[in-house]
Parts: structure tokens; C-alpha cells; sequence
């Protein structure tokens, strides 16, 4: 297995990144391979610093950098050797079965879509955000940004898709998913979520359990919450500053530290050819590794040929 890791993005980039990938090597199997992207003569005397000696890591060399602050699409087409460029190129190409970064989220999204592209049939790739459940575990919200309007048949897909994730990743085995609205009767929400609840309703492919409501978020009514980036985003920027508060008035909780973004590093883009990982701008050495590991597992899951399997022609 190779897992392509961007070293250059990040606010605290390249050193947590290339801290983070030696955490991460030590957990994975011995033929994995962390390929490090980014500029050489950075990243060699970092792993010397580090101690870093083992066989699991590798640099592949990428001389330009996306800021945080640029344009995606501009900064890609014009940055055709930088770290997150190049990280798709392999993915393209197959040489590397995940892509994993901190960096411009934007750009990762550019280049998912435009680069690997969605898969055949995906009206929508989209992000996916892991929710801590009171019963121990993860759910799955989707979507949690790159969808900002949503159509109600692409809803329906959120459900399958989140369900294939849920499934195979998360390993429950007959995921329950909930419609996000503001009440749940039947009745009840926009023209769309009206009109994306009868069509997941009349989906045989899922276990659709109906609407649920914001205080159903962390129960065990839903293992797949969906509902269009929008509404997921602010959900999710609340869940991560709910951590924050609690953090800084010293209280301290296992339920709630797992809102914590560094438990699981990062947020999947879900529907493309291949396997992408986004993280957290200001991430950590365990936010880093722990983006890699659950890389490791969308692919040991093989959740992008279940896609292609479910949606290609």
C-alpha cells in the first residue's frame, strides 16, 4: 500500500507533517509505504533530525507549495509541480493508493474533481465528516462542505454513498441513516428535504430510518447523517468549538475529546477515483498520523472499487 502525504501543507508544515508520518509508519504494515511530497532538501534533514531509519517512508520531490491563501483553481493550474499537484498525479496514475494533506482545502477539492475526477455515475462528490457517538464509535455527516446546494437526488446518493462508508470503513453492518431537518415528521422541512426524504424513503438500497433533528446528531438514531455542506459545515465548526470551550476550561471528557479534530485527523472526499484525505489546517503530529491511518484503512476497505462496483456503467 502507498499513501501519498502532502509534507508542505499545513500551518505547521513541514515539520508536524513529517513528525506525524514517522507516528504513522510505526503503525502501519511492513510493505506500506509513506510517500512524503514535498521539497527534498527540507524534508531529508527533518527525518535525520528525527531519527527517522526504518524503510517506510519515502520522499517523492515536489519544488512548489499552494499557500493557504491562494486561489485553487489558479494556484493549481499554475503550480503544476507542487506538493498537492503532484499528490494527485500519483493518485491519477496509481501510484499511490490515498492522498492525504492539511493544506488548501480548496485545492484539494479543485484537484479531486478535476484531476482524479468523481466516479462514473456520482452526481456529487463530497466531504465526509466523522460524528462521535455516545455508544462509542463514529457515525458519518455528509455533506460537510463541498456541496453548499443540494438537489434532492443528489441527497439520496449522500445516504448510499454514506452507507457504503459506514459499511465497509466504519464496519457497522447495516448503517441506519437519518435525514438532518427540523422536525421529524414526514412533513416536515424545505421543498428539498420534503422531496429528498421520499426518494431515500422509496431507496431499497438503505436502511432509511427517517428525519432526525440536530439533538439526534450523537445518539444511535443514525449512523449516516444527510444533509446538504451547508448545514453539515456549521454542525461541524460547532461540534470542533463545543472541544475548544471544554478544552480551555480545563474539562475534560472521553466522549468529548473525540470531537477533538486530531482523533481522526482528517475529512474524506467521498465519490472520486481514488482515495483523498482533507485535513485540518493547523494539524498536529497525531492529527497527521491519524489522517494516514484512516487512509490506510479506506483502502484496505477497498471503498473506491465500491463505488466504481455500485455506480460505473
Amino acid at each position: 500500500m502507498r499513501i501519498a502525504l502532502d509534507a508542505m501543507g499545513g500551518d505547521y508544515a513541514p515539520e508536524a507533517v513529517v513528525k506525524g508520518a514517522i507516528l504513522a509508519a510505526e503503525q502501519l504494515e511492513k510493505d506500506d509505504v509513506i510517500l512524503l511530497i514535498g521539497k527534498e532538501d527540507v524534508i531529508q534533514p527533518l527525518l535525520n533530525e528525527y531519527n527517522y531509519a526504518g524503510n517506510n517512508i519515502t520522499i517523492v520531490h515536489a519544488s512548489q507549495v499552494i499557500e493557504m491563501g491562494e486561489h485553487p483553481t489558479k494556484a493549481l493550474s499554475q503550480k503544476t509541480d507542487s506538493s498537492i499537484a503532484v499528490g494527485y498525479g500519483l493518485l491519477k496514475m496509481q501510484k499511490a493508493d490515498a492522498f492525504c494533506s492539511a493544506g488548501n482545502t480548496g485545492a484539494m477539492l479543485v484537484g479531486a474533481m478535476f484531476s482524479v475526477k468523481a466516479v462514473e455515475g456520482i452526481l456529487r462528490p463530497s466531504i465526509g465528516g466523522l460524528v462521535p457517538k455516545l455508544n462509542g464509535g463514529f457515525g458519518i455527516m455528509l455533506d460537510v462542505g463541498a456541496n453548499a446546494d443540494c438537489k434532492p437526488e443528489v441527497l439520496e446518493q449522500f445516504g448510499e454513498i454514506g452507507s457504503i462508508y459506514a459499511k465497509y470503513v466504519l464496519e457497522i453492518p447495516n448503517p441506519k441513516v437519518g435525514l438532518m431537518n427540523l422536525g421529524e415528521e414526514e412533513g416536515k422541512g424545505t421543498v428539498v428535504t420534503q422531496a429528498a426524504h421520499q426518494r431515500l424513503k422509496a431507496n431499497t438500497n438503505i436502511n432509511f430510518i427517517g428525519n432526525i433533528e440536530g439533538r439526534d446528531l450523537f445518539n444511535d438514531k443514525a449512523d449516516v447523517i444527510v444533509c446538504d455542506g451547508y448545514t453539515g459545515n456549521i454542525i461541524l465548526k460547532m461540534a470542533e468549538n463545543i472541544y475548544d470551550i471544554l478544552n480551555e476550561k480545563n474539562m475534560h471528557d472521553p466522549f468529548f475529546d473525540k470531537f477533538n479534530y486530531e482523533a481522526v485527523g482528517g475529512s474524506p472526499i467521498l465519490g472520486i477515483n481514488g482515495n483523498a484525505v482533507i485535513g485540518h489546517g493547523v494539524s498536529s503530529p497525531k492529527a497527521i498520523c491519524n489522517m494516514v491511518l484512516q487512509a490506510q484503512k479506506m483502502v484496505s476497505s477497498k471503498l473506491s472499487e465500491r463505488f466504481h462496483k455500485k455506480y460505473s456503467v
